[in-house]
């Protein structure tokens, strides 16, 4: 339900936020504003978060993740950007921060439980089988099968 009410709530915030600060900003500003930080938000995701992702290569995993976790929030940091409004720039802004990016990071960790799974040492499993095409009647003609369109025979 409370899903429901921030899907509801998040587009009611982002026009009251247009409407005000629009009114205080005015119209041309407010489309500079948008398209400007748009840009920004492709720029961080085109530069910073691939950036970010081309570091961690080369890495072992446990170092990576630290990294990882900044371009991935960075990453969500671009895309908020690029979504119009107010708030979402300002959550966008936000995640810029390192600080913020570092307590973020440090809160989902406690709560997020890794596993992980290996497969070395796993067997395919092969079936060894005799098999025969069986064709549906619908697709004989007098009795005698009728060449496949999609296949050459």
């Amino acid at each position: 339900m409370w899903v429901f009410a921030l899907l509801l709530a998040w587009p009611l915030l982002e026009i009251g936020l247009f409407v005000v600060v629009g009114g205080w900003l005015g119209l041309w500003t407010t489309l500079a504003w948008v398209v400007i930080s748009a840009m920004l938000g492709i720029g961080l995701i085109r530069w910073q978060g691939m950036g970010a992702l081309r570091e961690v290569r080369g890495r072992a995993r446990l170092e990576a993740l630290q990294p990882m976790a900044h371009g991935a929030l960075i990453m969500l940091s671009g895309m908020l950007l690029i979504l119009p409004g107010f708030f979402t720039d300002f959550l966008g802004l936000l995640l810029l921060l390192p600080f913020v990016r570092s307590a973020l990071i440090t809160v989902l960790a406690a709560r997020v439980q890794v596993r992980g799974f290996s497969a070395r040492g796993a067997q395919p499993d092969w079936v060894d089988a005799e098999y025969e095409e069986v064709v549906p009647e619908r697709d004989k003609i007098g009795g005698v099968t009728r060449p496949s369109k999609w296949r050459e025979d």
